[in-house]
């Protein structure tokens, strides 16, 4: 039974990847987040904690077999230090939710000005992806379009492949998410896009 971390349990995807690998796998979960108000449960450990604390992290991540991400505030301060927790565990797994467009990889039939080179909110992203593929760990960075609860088709593109469509379903993250989380070669140490296709 695979153990796995997930930072950020609270929000839209840390909430549908719990949901997905409950469902569709036997892993045991612990979920960290900033503020919790939720009972354990069979298979799920909930920790209240900061992912920028190092102590903290180092405590729940102890055990682990893998780590996914997915926060919206202090991207790089998160990414540094579970990278560096990580490594200093030997924890080598980690799936790293960032955004489209940090490469400039929106062609303009969807719309380029979401790409970093005209918005600078993308910075903090890049900053998170670069610390994560920077690293020594198996890593998965996984570049989502705009998420919505529409159809759950998807493709995936490489790092300097252009996106085919602007949205995707926060399904098809998670199932993205957990195909990788169950195959240790699945897109390993590499950035994929992920989006739903016009």
């Amino acid at each position: 039974m695979k153990k796995i971390l997930i930072i950020g349990a609270t929000g839209s995807i840390g909430s549908e990847v719990t949901a997905h690998l409950l469902a569709e796998t036997d892993a045991q979960l612990t979920l960290l987040a900033r503020h919790v108000n939720q009972p354990n449960q069979e298979r799920v450990t909930w920790v209240q904690g900061d992912a920028t604390n190092l102590a903290q992290l180092e405590k729940v991540m102890r055990n682990q077999d893998a780590v996914f991400v997915a926060v919206s505030g202090q991207l790089a301060q998160v990414a540094k230090a579970v990278v560096t927790t990580m490594t200093k565990l030997q924890i080598h797994k980690l799936v790293f939710i960032a955004s489209m467009g940090i490469y400039n990889e929106i062609p303009a039939s969807i719309g380029a000005s979401g790409n970093l080179a005209s918005n600078g909110m993308l910075q903090a992203y890049r900053q998170a992806a670069d610390i994560v593929t920077e690293s020594t760990l198996n890593y998965t960075v996984i570049r989502p379009g705009w998420f919505d609860q529409g159809s759950h088709d998807y493709e995936v593109t490489g790092r300097n492949e252009p996106f085919g469509g602007h949205d995707v379903s926060r399904w098809a993250i998670a199932d993205l998410v957990r195909r990788v989380l169950e195959d240790e070669q699945l897109y390993a140490r590499t950035s994929v896009g992920i989006n739903r296709p016009q």
